[in-house]
């Protein structure tokens, strides 16, 4: 098991090049078995616990920030990609990636509960993934085949295209307030909109894999590749107005931030997991 240790050096912020949006008080290396490759997959609302997977997103595993301790809640394939947590932290929803007899791709969207530690399939052999079930939220978005946003209400489906039907979305969520929709336009940027995909707003280019810190701070990778491969990627924030912070810089080879309560996750290419703690 690695040993925790502080990163002064990852998580000094450049000031030349950036607003200080929030203030870094730690980061810690989790302590995760030497042997194997870990990132992010979701943080509890509460930040009591992290969902972790590997860079292939197959397995899925519940890491306890209070004991360190790390249980699986499943080996399937594709579980550790989009995972809904509910608001209360108590359920989560994956899929499991399956290949029929046809040799079809299609997935089963599982609920697991974690404190009974049971779990239920809700949707089996699922091809539409705007079927994508919710996690018991009043209110949810997701990305359908097309690359389009389906925002999901009171079990009905609204098609949002807000940057017109050409483009490709990615990595959509709702604000904390309920309000707005954070998504990612495929070599664009950043955007918000609201829930009627009307009033948007640009946000930048280089944050994606964008993430709700509260209803002004969003938190995203900066990443820089060759063509084949990530040479370079950073953990920046931004605020409504384009206002940009360096959290973590590009030689660290940080990827995929999620947050939860003054706390910032995040992984790097090498499967290391970190928690940054803010305010």
């Amino acid at each position: 098991m690695r040993k925790i240790i502080l990163l002064s050096v990852v998580c000094t912020i450049s000031m030349l090049a950036s607003a200080q949006l929030l203030e870094i008080v730690s980061t810690q290396q989790l302590k995760t078995p030497q042997n194997e490759e870990m990132k992010v997959a979701g943080f509890s609302p509460a930040g009591d616990y992290l969902l972790l997977t590997n860079d292939i997103n197959s397995g899925l595993k519940r890491y306890d920030l209070a004991t360190n301790t790390i249980t699986t809640i499943t080996e399937a394939n594709g579980a550790g990609w989009a995972v809904k947590i509910s608001q209360d932290g108590k359920n989560i929803v994956y899929r499991e990636r399956n290949i029929t007899k046809n040799q079809l791709v299609r997935y089963d969207f599982v609920e697991y509960n974690m404190v009974a530690k049971a779990r239920g399939i809700v949707a089996k052999e699922q091809r539409d993934l705007t079927r994508f079930v919710h996690a018991n939220n009043a209110n949810s978005v997701t990305v359908n085949a097309d690359l389009h946003m389906v925002l999901i209400h009171n079990n009905q489906s609204t098609i949002l295209t807000p940057n017109g039907v050409n483009e490709a979305y990615n990595w959509a969520s709702i604000s904390p307030d309920g309000q707005k929709i954070l998504y990612y336009v495929s070599g664009k940027g950043c955007y918000t909109c609201d829930l009627n995909g009307k009033n948007v707003h640009y946000i930048a280019l280089d944050c994606r894999a964008p993430q709700w810190y509260d209803n002004n701070i969003i938190i995203g990778m900066h990443d820089e590749d060759n063509g084949t491969y990530l040479t370079a990627s950073a953990i920046v924030a931004y605020d409504m107005q384009g206002q940009k912070q360096i959290l973590v810089k590009k030689e660290s080879m940080a990827i995929y931030p999620y947050a939860a309560k003054g706390q910032i996750a995040f992984s790097t290419t090498e499967g290391k997991v970190y928690v940054m703690n803010v305010k």
